[in-house]
């Protein structure tokens, strides 16, 4: 039960607006990894970053994985 102590003593007013900005940033990186044809890198390398390195994940694809053509 300590893990539901520990879950009601946050401070949501923090931590939500966090979980929304990864979400959205998870979202949309997904999605435009999936229509875009070519990347810096094989997609499937792409699709673990943007998934398991939260919130800096999705931002390193847009800055370093895609091609600008």
């Amino acid at each position: 039960m300590e893990v539901i102590s520990i879950l009601s003593e946050m401070d949501w007013a923090v931590v939500a607006p966090l979980l929304v900005i990864q979400a959205i940033l998870l979202i949309v990186a997904i999605i435009d990894l999936i229509r875009v044809d070519n990347t810096h890198g094989p997609k499937w390398m792409w699709t673990l970053i943007i998934v398991f390195i939260n919130i800096v994940g999705p931002i390193v694809y847009f800055i370093f994985g895609r091609r600008q053509e």
